[in-house]
């Protein structure tokens, strides 16, 4: 049967604290004829022409978007037919859809007759959205999620065009309070880099939807971007251990396991998603992961290539292979790909910072400098981009360290866990003469590792010149402390510890301290 939707008949919604506006329900209309079902066959067997063919003297509301969207995917049929043929399955498709010029008058014309569905409007904002009417497109939109709030393509459309927070605060003015509304901005919030918030938003879903693997796999994909990698490790497993033929959102666990670098699990899970379904693009990337991992980056290379066959606009296989053609020395490769990935999505700062790190090897810093600002810009607080940017402006040909302190205390304040921001800030102010901030940093550094027990040349050259700057500062106490840690090195330590504490401090009445009685 034919179907419309009335407003005033509501499905029941999750029971929260929060009030929602009801959903409308789907009642019968009129009879579906014979155009409509044939249409709808041709339809689905994908021959789209076909399709719009036989709707073209329909005038209802359904057939008219049945009619619309076929003549749609008929012109990216198109537009995907063309570019392969001018430039190759990898080709930048600047090919365009022949059918968006129509569809826009014809659409734009029902929806002043008020003569169009929520699922018209939100054909029409993917028309316009691809004509370049990012306003009017979420304007569109917008009306179609309020009409109809379960349609998800909507609602994930609508998201792609918000592309900062600004842009989405001005959307939620106009969107009803639906609790799918909650979804969206969940998942913009994920998109935006927003994860503290992303990751709120989905555990109040969870109360609601308790059993959804979809919302666990959000939490898990969120836990991934803060770092928090056992956590994310966690979750899908318990994802996995529930539905073993399980492949969507497991590349980005692919993702976790390399940052874990477990080899074995990876190779695990690239076992299962080959047996389930090997030619899904997700199956390759995360095969290219476990090649990546064991150090294999031709055949690396060789899966992300094939993920990039089946789907040209999966963004994570164009910066992972970015990342694998740096490994192999091939900065012209890195860089295309690398932009590959901005055109699919500027926000993808990974993809930035790829670029960033391709020119920096290069030898081009002032290239690599605006790369590592922008994914810094996008990415504000992770401290691995503070870093880069701050060795960025370290280097011989830009020598800015002030404005390389500025970046490596940004990563300090985030946390910074390799812990290169407090020595590098430490080593920066002792180069500049400014002593008593480079004591306050090599403190703190010395201080961190001890707590992660780490010993290696950063501790020796923190004691060594904590030790001789209390020693000047007439705080030996202190300096023997640090000398005494020094005894426990090799003999070029111990010497720089017996000449430290042999110095003479006349000023303050303290006698030389002898060493050799801390020595073995």
């Amino acid at each position: 049967m034919r179907r419309r939707f009335r407003g005033s008949d509501v499905f029941s919604t999750p029971s929260t604290s929060m009030s929602y506006v009801g959903t409308p329900v789907l009642v019968e209309e009129e009879i579906e004829n014979d155009y409509y079902l044939l249409a709808k066959a041709y339809f689905d067997s994908r021959e789209y022409r076909r399709a719009a063919h036989v709707l073209r003297d329909q005038t209802g509301k359904k057939a008219m978007f049945l009619r619309g969207y076929a003549l749609y995917l008929a012109g990216e049929k198109r537009k995907e037919e063309e570019m392969i043929e001018l430039e190759g399955p990898f080709g930048k498709g600047t090919t365009i859809n022949c059918e968006l010029g129509g569809l826009e008058q014809e659409l734009c014309m029902h929806r002043k007759k008020g003569s169009i569905d929520p699922f018209g409007l939100y054909l029409y904002g993917v028309v316009l959205r691809d004509r370049g009417c990012d306003d009017l497109a979420r304007a569109v939109l917008v009306e179609s999620v309020n009409g109809y709030p379960w349609n998800w393509n909507a609602w994930s459309e609508l998201q792609s065009l918000c592309t900062s927070i600004d842009i989405l605060n001005n959307v939620n003015v106009n969107i009803k309070n639906h609790w799918m509304k909650d979804f969206f901005f969940a998942s913009a919030y994920l998109e935006l880099k927003i994860y503290g918030e992303a990751l709120k938003k989905y555990e109040l879903l969870q109360g609601n939807f308790s059993l959804s693997d979809y919302v666990q796999a959000q939490i898990a994909t969120a836990q991934y971007s803060l770092s928090e990698f056992d956590e994310a490790h966690a979750i899908f497993d318990d994802l996995l251990k529930n539905d073993p033929y399980r492949v969507d959102t497991m590349d980005v666990y692919s993702n976790v396991l390399y940052a874990k670098e477990s080899c074995s699990a990876l190779s695990c899970l690239a076992h299962r998603v080959i047996s389930t379904d090997k030619y899904r693009p997700e199956s390759c990337c995360i095969i290219g992961n476990y090649y990546s991992l064991k150090g294999l980056h031709e055949k690396a290379v060789i899966y992300f290539r094939r993920a990039l066959r089946l789907n040209r606009k999966y963004l994570s296989a164009w910066t992972l292979m970015g990342h694998e053609y740096v490994e192999m020395k091939n900065p012209a490769a890195a860089v295309d790909a690398y932009r590959r990935a901005v055109d699919i999505n500027v926000r993808d700062y990974r993809a930035w910072y790829g670029l960033g790190q391709t020119y920096e090897l290069m030898a081009m810093p002032f290239y690599a400098l605006y790369y590592y600002r922008k994914s810094a810009y996008l990415q504000p607080t992770d401290a691995r981009m503070w870093v880069a940017l701050a060795q960025c402006y370290e280097s011989g040909q830009l020598n800015m360290l002030d404005e390389a302190i500025k970046c490596y205390k940004r990563a300090a304040n985030y946390n910074e866990r390799e812990g290169i921001a407090l020595s590098k800030l430490a080593e920066l102010h002792d180069k500049l003469g400014r002593r008593d901030q480079a004591a306050m940093y090599y403190k703190l550094d010395l201080e961190r590792m001890d707590e992660e027990q780490r010993e290696g040349p950063n501790v020796i050259r923190a004691l060594s010149f904590l030790a001789e700057h209390c020693q000047s500062q007439n705080k030996h106490e202190e300096a023997q402390i640090y000398c005494t840690r020094l005894l426990d090195y090799t003999a070029t330590e111990k010497e720089t510890a017996r000449n430290i504490m042999g110095m003479k401090t006349s000023q303050s009445g303290f006698p030389s301290m002898e060493v050799d009685q801390f020595m073995p």
